[in-house]
């Protein structure tokens, strides 16, 4: 599964004190300040895993809130605060621990995350003896280090499956809104960003109107989705995306996808070929199926006889009873397989209601010659391979807020980790 990269930012801004308290903010280099926290939180005598394992923990939950923007979302003008109530434990001029300065200059770009998410883990921890929690202890580190434990089966013990990125590239932190409003006939990445986050959002708000299909063009059913998230939250209902409400989407995207906790439902990213397969069929699973299943959802909103089913890769009886409901109503040998006949058609059909619906042309462009470890170029292609001067962007380039990694995406790519993880 293809996965983005976040930045570590160069300099990140601490508030010292409480969220809404009136203390000062205090802008550090990035590797300084896990430098500040971990000497402040840890003891430099401990096993050097046990070290590296709270080293790592400290970098992947400030880094998760720089990359939800968790406190800029909500009109704050730091990233991160200084009270362990919310954060990490950071003191204004301290010293830092040698032991622990020569660990972090190794370690500050590299972050926790779960196999197959992009965010980084919102790794919390706690003293392990006179606060307890859900994520890592810190005593219970050093107790599993003097065990023989290494950094990475401590990080397990505590925090399940997770894997270490390395070497994440570094960057200035930049604000994720695009800089002007969208609006009617926006195009382009940060629309796409738009549509799937409010998607996401109306799952848990049955008043906001999904957006049928999202392709990356701001077009009325995008305006109206707009109109009734502004209204329900508060904010002038006028259709158009400015600062207020590209933070409030997201606020409520890391809300409602849990991105900045422990439990995350995680944030995953695709791109799309949309060849036929040879076959799909009960048993199967992967990234065809998912793209089966993703038309499918869309056609049994708008055609009764078709059941509704989730998106998750798994060709199973609910997915097979949708194929044989699709095979009936458009007249097809009712197999509950899908061949290249049966795959056609319900790309005809989809791509026909998103033509319908947006009155615009195909927004996902399926090439069948383009390889599924390829990504499809943006906009350059019809169905039947054809090339097109269209100026759609590549469906690949999906949410990343602030941390699109400056390439096209494609199946089968993956960041560098440290290790083989357990699966």
């Amino acid at each position: 599964m293809p996965t983005v990269t976040p930045f570590v930012p160069q300099r990140i801004t601490v508030h010292i004190g409480p969220p809404a308290s009136s203390g000062e903010n205090v802008t550090v280099s990035f590797s300084d300040y896990v430098k500040n926290v971990a000497s402040s939180e840890i003891y430099p005598t401990w096993d050097e895993s046990a070290l590296r394992a709270n080293i790592l923990a400290i970098v992947s939950f400030a880094l998760n809130r720089v990359y939800t923007e968790f406190y800029r979302s909500r009109g704050y003008d730091f990233d991160i605060t200084s009270s362990t109530a919310y954060d990490q434990f950071f003191v204004k001029g301290r010293s830092y621990f040698d032991s622990i300065s020569r660990l972090v200059d190794e370690l500050f770009n590299d972050y926790l995350r779960r196999p197959g998410f992009v965010e980084p883990l919102a790794a919390k921890f706690c003293n392990g003896t006179t606060v307890t929690c859900e994520g890592l202890s810190q005593w219970g580190s050093q107790n599993l280090a003097q065990q023989g434990y290494n950094s990475t089966q401590i990080l397990r013990s505590y925090y399940g499956n997770v894997e270490t990125v390395l070497n994440a590239p570094i960057r200035g932190i930049t604000s994720s809104y695009p800089g002007t409003p969208l609006r009617v006939g926006s195009t382009g990445p940060n629309v796409v960003i738009l549509q799937v986050s409010l998607n996401r959002i109306a799952q848990n708000y049955p008043a906001i109107p999904k957006i049928p299909v999202v392709d990356g063009i701001f077009g009325s059913r995008t305006e109206a989705t707009v109109r009734a998230f502004q209204q329900i939250f508060g904010l002038t209902p006028d259709g158009i995306v400015g600062p207020a409400t590209w933070y409030e989407v997201v606020r409520l995207y890391t809300a409602v996808t849990s991105l900045s906790e422990l439990r995350s439902s995680g944030q995953q990213f695709y791109a799309i070929n949309w060849s036929p397969p040879n076959s799909l069929q009960s048993g199967d699973t992967g990234e065809k199926v998912k793209q089966l299943q993703y038309m499918l959802s869309v056609l049994s909103a708008y055609i009764s006889e078709i059941p509704p089913l989730s998106v998750d890769g798994i060709y199973g009886p609910a997915t097979r009873a949708a194929v044989l409901a699709a095979q009936r109503r458009f007249r097809l040998p009712e197999t509950g397989t899908v061949d290249a006949t049966t795959w056609d058609e319900i790309y005809d059909q989809y791509a026909g209601i998103e033509n319908t619906s947006l009155r615009n042309g195909e927004p996902f462009p399926r090439t069948n010659n383009t390889s599924a470890n390829q990504a499809v170029p943006a906009g350059n292609f019809r169905r039947n391979g054809t090339t097109t001067q269209s100026s759609r962007t590549n469906y690949a380039r999906t949410t990343t807020m602030t941390q699109f990694p400056g390439r096209d995406l494609s199946i089968g790519g993956q960041d560098p980790v440290r290790q083989e993880v357990v699966r």
